[in-house]
């Protein structure tokens, strides 16, 4: 009996030291996964620099660009987290997402990630990916044209793949009503907050015709005089790539005006306009809290971004890391 007792008491101790060296390990696992701001500070020291030159002289050659990378960013997250599938080319295995109704002829900028992966693969090969490219960019574009810093938290790895159907899906539409856009934010994990501080990237770039045409013809709650002067380069039919900026008033400065223009029926997008209708509901105070306060609106979109950003990220052995940004290895 005793030599029973001792020998089920031993195995129950290996037992309980193997369950302990599990779980070790996997936390173990589960640290090394995580996003760190310090992730290439031993492999690729000089990666942020890279980036931040890169972009730095992309605007200063086109002004336009900034907001282009951000929306990048933003649009790689909202579809199966933030994996840089949206710089995949099709092959003949997928069909890429750039195709997407909310990304056909409209998003930009691949040239400049693709002088920056250049770079990086001639400085460490193999090493940045193209994910955490499209995140430090963003950040770098903001900070150039006024905005506000944040840590990037970096370590994200490349999808193998792309998918049209998801971003057809949950890329949110400039024609989406309240409900719908606090819906998508959530379905992202990202709240009301989240929803009106990010959408406060408009206050750069700019939009096609065809994405505010219905809000100028149809919509109550705009200005007159502004619905007027948009509607002399969008007609009701025609013109549809013609390009008018998100914010009137500064459309190459990142600050506060997006929200000062909502208050004023003076959003260019419908989906714009829907955070702000003069009523006293949650999105309505965050706007008009935005408005009047730029360091207020500046913290929360920091904020935010970093949250965006970590939507299901590839870390540890998942996914790759493309060494062209527009194929898979």
């Amino acid at each position: 009996m005793g030599a029973a007792y001792n020998y089920y008491r031993g195995n129950n101790s290996l037992i309980h030291l193997a369950v302990l060296f599990a779980a070790a390990f996997s936390s173990l696992q589960i640290v090394h996964s995580k996003l760190s701001p310090h992730y290439y500070s031993s492999s690729c020291s000089q990666a942020p620099s890279i980036v931040q030159s890169v972009v730095v002289a992309a605007i200063q050659k086109e002004a336009r660009i900034g907001a282009s990378l951000l929306r990048l960013h933003f649009h790689d997250c909202f579809v199966n987290g933030c994996d840089g599938s949206i710089l995949l080319n099709d092959t003949d295995k997928f069909i890429g997402e750039q195709t997407a109704n909310p990304n056909n002829n409209s998003i930009r900028g691949f040239h400049v990630v693709d002088d920056i992966k250049a770079q990086l693969e001639k400085a460490c090969p193999g090493v940045v990916s193209c994910a955490d490219i499209l995140a430090i960019a963003a950040r770098d574009s903001v900070v150039y044209l006024g905005g506000p810093s944040w840590t990037v938290p970096l370590g994200r790895r490349d999808s193998t793949t792309a998918n049209r159907s998801a971003a057809n899906t949950f890329i949110p539409a400039p024609t989406l009503n309240l409900t719908a856009l606090i819906s998508s934010f959530s379905a992202q994990g990202l709240a009301l907050k989240d929803l009106v501080a990010l959408s406060g990237s408009h206050t750069i770039g700019q939009a096609r015709c065809t994405s505010f045409r219905g809000r100028i013809y149809n919509d109550s709650n705009i200005d007159a005089s502004f619905a007027r002067s948009l509607k002399r380069n969008c007609p009701m039919s025609g013109n549809d790539n013609e390009l008018e900026r998100l914010d009137i008033q500064t459309p190459t400065h990142f600050d506060n005006f997006y929200f000062e223009n909502l208050v004023a029926s003076k959003g260019l997008l419908h989906s714009d306009q829907e955070l702000f209708n003069g009523s006293s509901t949650s999105a309505d105070c965050l706007v008009k809290k935005y408005a009047c306060d730029p360091h207020a609106f500046f913290k929360d979109f920091a904020r935010a971004m970093v949250k965006m950003g970590n939507i299901k990220p590839l870390t540890g052995t998942q996914g790759q890391i493309r060494l062209h940004c527009s194929r898979v290895n």
